[in-house]
């Protein structure tokens, strides 16, 4: 059976006696006319006793005047009593209807103050809690792909607030999360779709043509392979993209310059066969908290990439060091450089400096993207110094780690 629309809040309407404002109300409600039972029945006990004495009449203080004042005859109307008995019945019965007035009147104080109370208590629960009647209209408004709803609470600087507060700063971090994903998405599928346009109009045209023979399917092959290589090498990319966007990777203490002088000893063999001179200047004991795999990684693509721009007969010079709070990694090469144009979109997703000749050699243009993010998931940062002509420097910069 499906449910029916709208069901969550019937649900939650049929709940409503057991709500905040509800509880609140009766928790104010109970302790007001607990107070106020307690003080009237404070003020009924204190006056009971005090209406239940001794009548004056035999208070021996007034009663010789009572006996004075007695006539020798009984009462016309056929009372023999003294007048001081005749007073004391009548004082007990004045102090017997006083105190049955005073229950009554203070029965039913407490019963009006009760409901009063109840009234004041939902009312006062009610601004209470309107803030969060708020926030809880905004979160329902807000749906999968709109994130731009704002609570935007007003009033006193108070805890709910903050709490409002804390989930508009959520929300914009979830809004721009969300941007990002979706540029991710639609750059990611506009790269695939590349490589996939190429093979199927090869595989198309020589499919069509009825006179196409064993070179041309090989051609076409050949042109297949190729694109199913870059589409290879973009998946592999986003993967590891994705892989360090993830905050739970491994943090442990870790010996930089180890990272370093290793990546370096794997990439000996490539700048060799490149005719790329690659020299190094490594300090001691650079400390930091990290990924030991994830900054090889991002040292490994900066490296990569300064091979690769570099003509034979170029140099590549890697450098480590730290001072008082960071320690440092750079990477470089006197290659052609970057202009100031494109050392502002050198670290964008899919950037490639020459686009054809990237995608013609399967280059993802995910690398320098990868670094940053690498960089700052470490606490960290990463800088382009470049000059056209002249080369270009590559820095990742990372917290130093001092041993308590």
């Amino acid at each position: 059976m499906k449910p029916v629309a709208g069901s969550g809040l019937n649900t939650r309407k049929s709940h409503r006696l057991g709500s905040i404002r509800t509880r609140l109300a009766l928790l104010y409600s109970i302790l007001l006319f607990g107070l106020a039972a307690i003080v009237v029945g404070s003020i009924y006990l204190s006056l009971s006793r005090t209406l239940s004495d001794e009548p004056v009449s035999r208070d021996a203080r007034y009663s010789d005047m009572i006996v004075g004042a007695e006539p020798a005859s009984a009462d016309p109307g056929g009372d023999s009593r003294p007048v001081g008995g005749r007073l004391a019945a009548f004082e007990e019965e004045v102090n017997r209807r006083a105190l049955d007035r005073l229950r009554t009147y203070s029965v039913t104080a407490v019963a009006a103050l009760f409901l009063g109370s109840l009234a004041v208590g939902w009312y006062v629960a009610g601004l209470v809690l309107r803030p969060i009647g708020r926030i809880s209209s905004v979160a329902r408004e807000i749906s999968a792909t709109d994130l731009s709803r704002r609570i935007e609470l007003g009033g006193p600087d108070d805890e709910l607030r903050d709490m409002a507060d804390t989930f508009d700063e959520m929300l914009g971090r979830l809004d721009v999360a969300f941007e990002s994903q979706q540029r991710f998405v639609q750059e990611a599928s506009h790269e695939l779709r590349n490589p996939l346009a190429v093979l199927r109009a090869n595989l198309d045209v020589v499919m069509a043509d009825p006179d196409a023979d064993t070179d041309d399917f090989r051609a076409a092959g050949e042109v297949a392979g190729r694109a199913a290589a870059r589409m290879s090498a973009l998946v592999d990319d986003l993967l590891l993209y994705a892989h360090h966007e993830r905050t739970d990777s491994r943090r442990e203490p870790i010996d930089a310059s180890t990272v370093v002088v290793e990546t370096i000893e794997d990439f000996g063999a490539a700048a060799l066969a490149d005719g790329v001179a690659l020299q190094h200047e490594v300090a001691h004991e650079l400390l930091v908290v990290g990924d030991p795999v994830a900054l090889r990684r991002a040292l490994a693509n900066l490296l990569s990439n300064a091979i690769r721009v570099l003509d034979p007969g170029g140099r590549v010079r890697v450098t480590a060091g730290q001072d008082s709070e960071m320690v440092w990694m750079s990477v470089l090469d006197d290659g052609p450089g970057l202009s100031p144009e494109d050392q502002e979109r050198a670290f964008q997703r899919f950037w490639r400096g020459d686009r054809a000749s990237a995608r013609e050699a399967g280059r993802s243009g995910l690398g320098l993207a990868i670094v940053r993010q690498i960089a700052e998931a470490h606490g960290g940062q990463v800088t382009l110094r470049s000059t056209v002509g002249v080369g270009s420097t590559f820095t990742v910069w990372l917290p130093r780690f001092v041993d308590s």
